[in-house]
């Protein structure tokens, strides 16, 4: 029997009301989740991108990052290393990450949360990579520029705000 997935619940100023919560309850107006996600750079400065599964509700097949909600007493920190190693199979970890990008988003329908973009420096390479095939149908190593292309040609998850993120790298 599966457990659940809670979540903590914070205020408009990211601070934690004390509230945990099953993780698919509607939020209301002024209740936040946390989200991280992880531009996971190799030692050539090429990023590590995902594409997400074609049964996924939102954006299925679309290409992104690797990154997901905070379980219940987790830090971004902790959401962005563990999320990495389930994603990816890289272990990243939190003396390697530095936060580059962070804000708020407000949805009318419920979907409020705080996202952080980490940068996360590990040595691997590509044959290294074991995806969580629930979550992960194809993986690449890729430049901004090739980043910048998949964008343009079918949209990459979340571009805007990581080209915001890698401005201040």
């Amino acid at each position: 029997m599966s457990m659940e997935e809670l979540i903590d619940i914070y205020d408009e100023n990211r601070a934690f009301t004390g509230m945990t919560i099953p993780r698919k309850t509607k939020l209301e107006k002024g209740q936040y989740m946390l989200y991280a996600l992880a531009l996971i750079e190799d030692t050539t400065g090429r990023i590590l991108i995902t594409k997400r599964a074609m049964d996924k509700k939102w954006a299925p097949g679309s290409w992104e990052i690797p990154g997901g909600g905070a379980h219940a007493g987790e830090t971004s920190v902790d959401a962005v290393c563990r999320e990495a190693y389930e994603e990816t199979g890289i272990k990243v970890l939190p003396e390697d990450v530095r936060v580059l990008y962070s804000y708020r988003n407000d949805d009318p329908k419920g979907d409020n949360y705080f996202n952080d973009i980490f940068l996360c420096r590990a040595d691997f390479t590509i044959d290294q990579v074991r995806t969580q095939e629930s979550e992960v149908i194809d993986v690449k190593l890729a430049t901004f520029e090739e980043i910048k292309a998949l964008h343009e040609a079918d949209g990459f998850l979340h571009y805007e705000r990581i080209c915001k993120a890698l401005a201040n790298r």
